[in-house]
């Protein structure tokens, strides 16, 4: 039986948002849930196969929504947006957190969360983790490494698993440093996957051609398998 998608309408505050939840009618019982963030174009069609993908494996997956309404698709808004929650984190991690409420409420899930998120949702899952917040695992695939507000030592609890292009010009290596330093003063339980050859965006397939952005075939086959492990080490073997 094929995966199934449902539309969930939320909000964060007066923001009225739109996601989408997905699972794999297949597979009986609770299971894990899991935040998907989407990168800085919105909850598109990159977003949407990667839920299905990871619902196939076993997780009750809420690909949320970020923006809100009408938001998605005109640049100027989304980059003002973006711009305006990486400068203003507890906004972001807000945000981020009206989605987990949604997943977490999902009868199907049963308690344990975890969180991936794509450049600008690289960023953000970064974000929870370094907030504290009580998931067992956060995933950065070609995320943002930078922060106005780094993690306080003993402050992570998730464990964090970064998965970097060597050649991203958007994330260079002094921002790579200064995060390696950083999950090492926070005590955090981490690791880094760097890619070589890969730029920013490398698992986007479709992604329209920008400076700095390109998908590389290598890279995305091997981000998919060390996230797989990573999960299997979180949450062990679906039934």
């Amino acid at each position: 039986m094929a995966t199934m998608s449902q539309t969930i309408d939320y909000c964060d505050g007066d923001t009225q948002l739109s996601g989408l939840l997905f699972s794999d009618p297949a597979q009986a019982g609770k299971r894990p849930g899991l935040l998907l963030v989407h990168h800085g174009g919105g909850l598109d069609d990159h977003a949407k196969s990667h839920s299905r993908s990871f619902a196939e494996l076993g997780f009750i997956v809420f690909a949320c929504d970020m923006y809100g309404r009408r938001i998605a698709g005109h640049r100027e808004q989304t980059t003002a947006l973006l711009v305006e929650m990486r400068d203003n984190p507890a906004k972001l991690v807000a945000r981020a957190r009206a989605g987990l409420d949604v997943l977490s409420a999902h009868p199907l899930v049963d308690g344990r969360l975890a969180a991936i998120g794509y450049c600008f949702g690289g960023m953000t899952v970064l974000q929870l983790a370094r907030s504290g917040m009580a998931l067992a695992g956060v995933v950065s695939v070609h995320g943002s490494l930078a922060t106005v507000q780094p993690a306080a030592p003993g402050a992570v609890n998730a464990k964090v698993l970064v998965c970097h292009g060597a050649l991203d010009p958007h994330v260079p290596m002094s921002h790579v440093t200064t995060f390696v330093e950083e999950m090492r003063e926070a005590g955090a339980d981490w690791q880094l996957m760097v890619y070589g050859g890969a730029m920013h965006g490398f698992t986007h397939q479709g992604a329209t051609r920008m400076p700095g952005v390109a998908y590389n075939h290598a890279a995305d086959v091997r981000s998919r398998v060390a996230i797989k492990s990573f999960f299997l080490e979180l949450f062990g073997q679906p039934d």
